[in-house]
C-alpha cells in the first residue's frame, strides 16, 4: 500500500511526495475507514498496523527505490528500446509485490475482526466505484473516452520531460489508437476482483474462521489479485504491458537532448528525496 503511493507520486512535485508520503499511514487509514467504517478497537489496530508498515518501508524499500532510481537515470540520457522499459516495469512492480505481501498478516487479523455490515459497506463502496468506471470509460462517446486517456498520458510524461511537441504528442495519440485496451474487459475484471474479495471475506468474518485459514485465505486473494486466474485476462494484460513499454519507448527516443537533460534533473531530484525520506524517522 505504502509504496504504490510512493510510486503514484513518482513524478508529482517533490514537497508533495515528502508530504504524501508521511502522511501515507493517515491517508490510508481514511480511505480505508472509507470502505469499512471502522469500529474503535479496529481503528487502533488499522493505524498501528499502517505505521510499522510505513517504519518496514522506510528502512528497507527506500534505498531499493533510490537504486531503480539512480539505473533509470543513467538510461535516459539515451535511446531506449522496449525491452529496457519492461525490465523497468517489471522492477517497480516487484518492488509493490513486496509491499503487499508484507501487509498480508495485517489484512487477515483485520478480516477475521470485520463484521457483516461492513462488508456491506464494502458493497456499497464498490459500486461507487463501479459507477464511476462506467461513466468514464463504459457509458461515454469514444472519443471522450480517448481524450481521457491521451490527456493523463501526456500529464505523466510531461511530468519527466516538461512539454512535449507536436510530434511527440502525435506519437502518444497514436500509441493510445493502437492500443489493445478494452474498457469492458478491465471492467470484467474489477467486477470479478470485487466479488473474489466479498466471497473470501464473508466465511472469515466475526471470528468465523481460524487464524491459520484466514491468513490462508487472504494469501491467495492476494495472488488472484495480483495474477487474474482467468487466462484471457493474463493474456490481455501482457499485451497491455507491452503496449506501454513500447510507448514509453518511442516516446522517449522522440525527446530532445534539452528534455533528456530535464528527466536527469528531474530524477535525481527524486533521489534526493527519497535519501531525505529514508532518513526520517517519522
Amino acid at each position: 500500500m505504502l509504496g504504490a503511493l510512493a510510486l503514484a507520486v513518482f513524478l508529482q512535485g517533490c514537497s508533495v511526495m515528502k508530504i504524501a508520503y508521511n502522511q501515507a499511514p493517515e491517508l490510508i487509514y481514511w480511505h480505508l475507514d472509507g470502505h469499512f467504517d471502522f469500529t474503535d478497537a479496529q481503528t487502533l489496530q488499522v493505524k498501528a498496523d499502517l505505521a510499522k508498515l510505513q517504519a518496514w518501508h522506510r528502512q528497507t524499500q527506500l534505498p531499493a527505490y533510490i537504486e531503480t532510481l539512480q539505473k533509470f537515470r543513467q538510461q535516459v540520457t539515451a535511446d531506449m528500446d522496449a525491452e529496457s522499459a519492461c525490465a523497468l516495469y517489471a522492477d517497480v512492480r516487484g518492488k509493490l509485490i513486496a509491499v503487499t505481501s508484507r501487509a498480508e498478516p495485517a489484512t487477515a487479523t483485520l478480516a477475521g475482526t470485520l463484521n457483516a455490515d461492513q462488508l456491506v459497506n464494502l458493497e456499497r463502496r464498490f459500486a461507487k466505484g463501479n459507477a464511476e468506471y462506467r461513466e468514464d470509460f463504459l457509458d461515454t462517446t469514444p472519443k471522450k473516452r480517448r481524450d481521457k486517456r491521451y490527456k493523463e498520458a501526456v500529464k505523466r510524461a510531461e511530468m519527466l520531460y516538461g512539454s512535449l511537441d507536436h510530434k511527440q504528442l502525435a506519437v502518444i495519440g497514436h500509441r493510445i489508437d493502437t492500443s489493445h485496451f478494452s474498457a469492458p474487459v478491465s471492467y470484467a475484471e474489477k467486477l470479478r476482483r470485487q466479488q473474489d474479495a466479498l466471497q473470501t471475506l464473508r466465511p472469515l468474518v466475526a471470528g468465523q474462521s481460524t487464524p491459520e485459514k484466514t491468513q490462508a485465505a487472504i494469501k491467495d486473494l492476494f495472488e488472484r489479485t495480483l495474477n487474474s486466474p482467468d487466462p484471457a485476462y493474463r493474456d490481455y494484460m501482457e499485451k497491455l504491458t507491452q503496449d506501454g513499454c513500447t510507448s514509453f519507448a518511442e516516446l522517449h527516443n522522440s525527446t530532445t537532448p534539452a528534455q533528456r537533460a530535464k528527466a536527469v534533473e528531474t530524477i535525481l531530484r527524486y533521489e534526493q528525496d527519497f535519501r531525505i525520506l529514508h532518513l526520517q524517522k517519522s
